[in-house]
């Protein structure tokens, strides 16, 4: 078997690079969502009527219920996690030697215990995503990493390989995150179709998509006025990428895989430049290091013959060609006289329904297959290490309780793969393993996914406009907000990889109604007492009213479309036209608006007496707040990505690394002679 020590690591550190992205995006924005003068207060999710620590901590499982023992409020607690998981997280991204079982158990619990109380602001796809791939970098990681340059940052990748090998249960674990990305991509593409959504059955989608996306890029504008056909090309690629690229993952020729991970990557930065999805992208290119094997960093350690190397990129060729070529001819991809290439797709709804039900179980099948040869192996290379009998007793018994954690997660997983299709939920997967599923699915150890199974946005995409005015009768003025659509000349921002939560929020508030986002009408509140913490979450440079709050708030929704192609030296980006009101005039004594959020215990008067709290230690985090606040929090992600990069190379040019790789080659020349 091939060695996968190199890939695994960077694997754990590249996800101690998103947990860094992910804590310290959250960090910030904590005050303005979460605090007592925030748009959702945490407090408001520890309010457990138990008296028993046991007790709370098994209807809430969280780590905030320690706020009391350190004399702290819920809001400096997530502060204290959120903090904790940006140290963990750094110094796994820094040094090998930190990308651990009791570091990434740390960071998975952190991030769950934060999740346990986000609510709506943090109900997204990729939070559970990051859940899920946190448990298995615990189960992937070992317990301390050993040798000196795997432990370390420096060390050529040669040294890194050749000085620790793999372990039997390495490639069982890092299967199941193979099997994360295919359950990702497949449900991804697959939901699309089975949506019944015309502006995908019709690939007019991405006409539609690079306008309507949450927080477009720059480069969306030019996307957007692709000639037609173009677009098409990349819809019907993007489908070709998520659903029939997807099942080769589990294919045993290894340039079968390494053609699918560079589709993928492709893919992936393609919306990357496009669109501003925080860390998500990244999370799965993360993934897609599963696809890969030593060997594609550093080469063959064993040159096999030239007919062997010729017989493996041929079966890859035709393998694809004849993907290719069943993509064609379902897509109705052809050249019309004109050099125009036209698409259309060839089969009925009721046709994919119907081969989407006698999918799912032959992948399950396959995958099942590919992950009892995978354990097998992993079982015969125990027996063929060398070693101590104690040690290969060892790994044995820890090859075992691998493998059935593979098979029990497996399984697990099994439950939301089958909902793929409605035929195979109950005949694909036991009713005890459903049972089993059911019980720890407040864990998110596996999960379901799929994004955009309806494009919204066609005709224009909703976006609501908050307004504010001293008089009932105007004049009004509109709040900004740092990246969302607002004012039709800002132009297109970079967001990625910090994830504004309230901008995201307010695209998926103007899809519904305001009673159907209750946590508007605390925003709404918020605005008019002049909550500083949650104006932080908007642009205050352009804050209509910076002295006092406005006496009334409304909010209008407007339908936003892109400035057309000869337009494109004009400042303007957008053009706008309002549709009609999305919620009426409030104020802040407004009765309904008061008992509304007492109901929802966001106001409350019964506060907590500042003696019960630690002033030191609050002061203290309060104060490193201020320093994390002066900068602009995409430019903040960034310079902590550079100043770990930094780190690494210095590690890698420091005096103990040389000193190694002199150490290395002397005892290469002793072998050699």
């Amino acid at each position: 078997m091939a060695e996968i020590r190199y890939s695994r690591n960077l694997f754990l550190r590249c996800i101690n690079v998103i947990f860094l992205f992910a804590f310290t995006s959250f960090y910030i924005q904590i005050p303005g969502l979460y605090g007592e003068n925030g748009i959702l207060p945490a407090r408001t999710q520890m309010d457990i009527k138990e008296t028993d620590f046991a007790a709370k901590l098994q209807k809430k499982p969280t780590l905030l219920w320690f706020a009391s023992y350190l004399g702290l409020d819920t809001e400096h607690m997530m502060d204290v996690l959120a903090l904790l998981g940006m140290f963990l997280s750094f110094s796994g991204f820094v040094s090998q030697k930190c990308c651990t079982k009791p570091i990434f158990a740390a960071l998975w619990s952190l991030y769950y215990s934060l999740y346990q109380v986000g609510q709506t602001f943090m109900w997204f796809q990729w939070d559970i995503m990051l859940l899920e791939t946190g448990f298995l970098c615990i189960l992937l990681s070992p317990w301390r990493q050993k040798g000196g340059s795997a432990s370390s940052g420096g060390g050529s990748k040669k040294q890194t390989a050749s000085s620790n090998t793999s372990s039997p249960a390495d490639y069982i674990n890092f299967w199941l995150v193979r099997w994360l990305l295919f359950r990702f991509m497949f449900s991804t593409g697959v939901l699309k179709l089975s949506s019944g959504c015309p502006t995908w059955w019709g690939l007019t989608a991405l006409s539609v998509h690079f306008e309507s996306m949450v927080i477009p890029t720059p480069i969306a504008w030019y996307f957007y006025h692709l000639p037609w056909w173009l677009l098409k090309l990349g819809l019907v690629f993007s489908f070709f990428a998520e659903i029939f690229v997807p099942p080769l993952f589990f294919c045993p020729i290894k340039g079968v895989r390494t053609t699918a991970f560079f589709i993928q990557v492709f893919l992936q930065l393609a919306l990357i430049v496009s669109g501003n999805y925080n860390f998500f992208n990244f999370l799965t290119i993360a993934l897609c290091l599963s696809l890969l094997d030593d060997d594609f960093f550093y080469g063959e350690g064993k040159k096999s013959s030239a007919l062997k190397r010729f017989s493996k990129y041929l079966a890859t060729i035709v393998i694809y060609a004849a993907v290719i070529f069943a993509v064609i001819k379902l897509y109705g991809v052809k050249m019309t006289p004109a050099g125009i290439i036209e698409f259309k797709i060839n089969f009925k709804p009721t046709e994919f329904d119907v081969s989407l039900g006698r999918a799912v179980p032959i992948l399950a099948a396959v995958a099942f297959c590919s992950l009892a040869f995978t354990c097998l192996r992993s079982l015969a290379l125990v027996f063929s290490q060398t070693g101590s009998t104690v040690s290969k007793v060892f790994s044995f018994f820890s090859t075992l309780f691998y493998i059935f954690t593979a098979i029990a997660l497996f399984s697990d997983s099994l439950v939301p793969f089958s909902n793929l299709h409605p035929a195979t939920a109950n005949t694909t997967v036991h009713p005890e393993i459903r049972l089993f599923h059911n019980k720890l699915s407040h864990l998110h150890l596996t999960n379901s996914y799929g994004l955009w199974r309806r494009m919204s946005g066609v005709g224009g995409r909703p976006e609501v406009i908050i307004e504010g005015a001293n008089n009932v009768e105007g004049p009004w003025v509109e709040y900004h907000f740092k990246y969302k659509p607002g004012d039709v000349n800002t132009t297109l921002p970079i967001v990625a990889p910090h994830t504004p939560r309230l901008d995201w929020q307010m695209w998926f508030a103007a899809l519904g109604t305001y009673h159907q986002n209750s946590w508007i009408m605390s925003l709404t509140y918020r605005l008019l007492t002049g909550s500083k913490e949650v104006l932080t979450l908007m642009d205050v440079q352009r804050n209509p009213f910076p002295v006092k709050p406005p006496r009334y708030i409304t909010a209008s929704l407007y339908h936003y479309s892109y400035t057309p192609w000869e337009a494109r030296d004009k400042p303007a980006t957008w053009t706008r036209k309002k549709v009609g009101e999305y919620f009426p005039i409030f104020s802040k004594e407004h009765p309904p608006l008061l008992d509304y959020l007492r109901n929802l215990k966001i106001l409350q008067d019964d506060k907590k007496k500042k003696s019960q709290l630690s002033t030191i230690f609050i002061d203290y985090l309060n104060g490193v707040r201020s320093a994390f606040a002066v900068m602009e929090p995409t430019y903040l992600l960034l310079s902590l990505v550079m100043t770990g990069i930094a780190i690494i190379m210095f590690g890698s040019l420091s005096p103990s690394s040389s000193g190694q790789s002199k150490q290395q080659q002397q005892k290469s020349k002793k072998k050699n002679k």
